[in-house]
């Protein structure tokens, strides 16, 4: 699996007050070892069973940077 995820996995619920989305990221996507596919891991599962998968965005790519720069320091 390579270190940077293709897609992110999202799950989505509407606020009971504002009927407004809320998006909660909940896991990503890496191409496949061997190949065509993808390999998706959740770090969470959605309850309506609904995923959401978006591509990277520049929030995406610092909010990743960040996770890894923590994890680094932390060993």
């Amino acid at each position: 699996m390579t270190n940077d995820p293709v897609l992110i996995a999202y799950a989505v619920r509407r606020a009971p007050k504002t009927k407004k989305p809320v998006w909660t990221r909940i896991g990503c996507a890496y191409p496949h070892e061997t190949g065509a596919g993808l390999t998706v891991v959740l770090d969470a599962v959605p309850a309506d069973g609904r995923i959401v998968l978006l591509e990277r965005g520049d929030d995406d790519d610092e909010r990743i940077q960040l996770e890894a720069a923590r994890f680094a320091r932390s060993r």
